[in-house]
């Protein structure tokens, strides 16, 4: 899966999660959070690592 795809994907579930929050399922909406922040981070992660600006100290 190409990063854009991936990218639609985490707005995706970021925006359903919104939409979650003001119709009140606040339970589905904050596991929706949770899961389009941790995928966020780790396509981040990749990508550093992948242009090799990842830092070990």
């Amino acid at each position: 899966m190409s990063d854009f795809y991936k990218d639609i994907l985490t707005g995706v579930v970021f925006v359903t999660g919104l939409l979650g929050f003001v119709s009140g399922e606040f339970i589905i909406s904050s596991t929706l959070f949770a899961a389009a922040a941790i995928a966020s981070n780790v396509n981040l992660n990749r990508k550093r690592a992948h242009a090799g600006h990842m830092q070990c100290e």
